[in-house]
């Protein structure tokens, strides 16, 4: 397997991609056109207001959608996992992209053609179910952190954004500790406060031993604690 082989079959073959049960000779168009690219730990993968050239998508690695807001504050929008799509809404409407994606560690994106994408999307019903599901999901997903984040008390919003990374990232090895270390500002931007209120708030929660913190890295210690803490918002 050549070295660029590897990473679109990250891209097509990785759990929850669009590409999963897709006739692997209809694929076979997206592998031959395709290219890869690497990114540097906080380096920017594209910017809001640019064009999408094609259709992105992470073979390794961890990046974050965010947006700039009032005074030029960060929100982020959304974290993405490998064989998630980047910046693929702006591509179906054809519209610039409306937010900014920066690489959280070493990471590498394959970009499918355009018009070879376009051409599977019309040719396999099941590509087309897969991103419908995936945008519903999104939208869905989009919606509720929307109240989250305009209805919730910090604690809430908080325990909320350590479950999301949780849900998205997975645990290393010991079951207990997120596989993500995110800044404390990555980590305010993610649940909409400032960072001294995330900084406040995690250490709250350590005292309660509802985590520990290791630097950046977070250990769930109480699960369900952290759970009934977003409920109840």
């Amino acid at each position: 397997m050549s070295y660029k082989k590897y990473h679109i079959e990250s891209c097509l073959e990785g759990p929850g991609s669009v590409f999963r049960n897709v006739p692997k000779n209809q694929l076979e168009i997206l592998v031959q056109n395709h290219s890869y690219a690497h990114y540097r730990k906080g380096e920017i993968i594209f910017k809001e207001g640019e064009k999408p050239l094609g259709l992105i998508s992470l073979s390794a690695g961890k990046v974050k959608i965010l947006k700039e807001g009032v005074g030029g504050r960060e929100q982020i929008l959304r974290m993405v996992r490998p064989a998630g799509l980047l910046g693929y809404k702006a591509l179906f409407a054809g519209i610039p992209f409306s937010a900014t994606a920066i690489a959280l560690e070493d990471s590498t994106i394959c970009i499918i053609e355009k018009d070879a994408f376009m051409s599977l999307v019309k040719m396999s019903p099941t590509l087309s179910l897969n991103i419908i599901k995936m945008v519903a999901m999104e939208l869905g997903f989009s919606d509720s952190r929307t109240i989250s984040l305009t209805q919730k008390h910090i604690r809430g919003r908080l325990a909320e954004s350590l479950i999301v990374l949780r849900d998205t990232y997975g645990f290393e090895t010991d079951g207990m500790t997120i596989k993500v270390y995110l800044s404390r500002e990555d980590i305010a931007n993610l649940s909409n406060m400032t960072t001294s209120n995330a900084i406040r708030t995690l250490s709250t929660f350590a005292s309660e031993e509802v985590i520990a913190i290791d630097g950046r890295k977070i250990k769930i210690l109480n699960t369900g604690r952290l759970e009934k803490i977003s409920a109840l918002g």
